[in-house]
């Protein structure tokens, strides 16, 4: 696994109110919008994205409701196969695989594993997910 975080996910309680604070408030551009996740380009190469917290823990194994926030940090790799080669390898250096990789509604194919202290790590294979030369993503 590289050593590269490209996506930063917060579950928020509203994702209206966080959009207000983030872009209204903050003046961040929203780089794509759903009902349930709002993605900003807050970096080269670096999406933050807000999404339902209720939504976002359930994909991500996480027990609910939970007073702590959920948040996780996204390694998006080129295929799927890389996507259960990192799953193994984190399994191997002793992550806890919380969510096997598969395919994802969206059209993506995810795991997720815990790291000691259980931080959520999303290995994802996005097919729309590109970063060109200026760091602009496209999803």
């Amino acid at each position: 696994m590289q050593p590269r975080v490209d996506f930063i996910s917060l579950g928020v309680r509203s994702v209206a109110a966080s959009r207000s604070f983030y872009v209204e408030g903050l003046g961040w551009p929203v780089h794509r919008e759903f009902p349930e996740v709002i993605f900003i380009q807050a970096n080269h190469g670096l999406i933050l994205s807000l999404w339902d917290a209720g939504q976002m823990q359930a994909e991500a194994a996480v027990d609910a409701p939970t007073s702590v926030p959920c948040i996780t940090l996204s390694h998006n790799v080129a295929s799927a196969a890389e996507v259960d080669e990192v799953m193994a390898q984190a399994e191997s250096a002793g992550a806890a695989v919380v969510a096997s990789p598969k395919t994802q509604p969206w059209g993506g194919y995810t795991g997720y594993f815990a790291d000691p202290d259980g931080f959520r790590w999303e290995i994802a294979f996005n097919p729309t997910w590109r970063v060109d030369d200026g760091g602009q993503v496209t999803l």
